[in-house]
């Protein structure tokens, strides 16, 4: 016998299993409505020059950005 099977529960489903199956169960849409909504902002092509130029467009920060500058007098 070996380890994992003394404490496999083969019956056992968390309520958060048996929550989200009973929502997939009652609206079916629900799945293709997640990968619609996923391909908005995740599934993307990535236009490399564009990404160049905003790399190069960057302006480097300074450290202590929240230091103001001393008033000259």
């Amino acid at each position: 016998m070996s380890l994992a099977n003394i404490f496999r529960r083969p019956h056992y489903r968390s309520e958060v299993t048996q929550f989200i199956d009973e929502l997939k169960h009652t609206r079916p849409e629900l799945d293709a409505q997640q990968r619609q909504g996923r391909g908005l902002l995740w599934d993307r092509q990535i236009d490399r020059d564009q990404q160049a130029e905003f790399r190069a467009a960057r302006v480097p920060q300074k450290p202590y950005v929240y230091q103001t500058a001393p008033t000259q007098d």
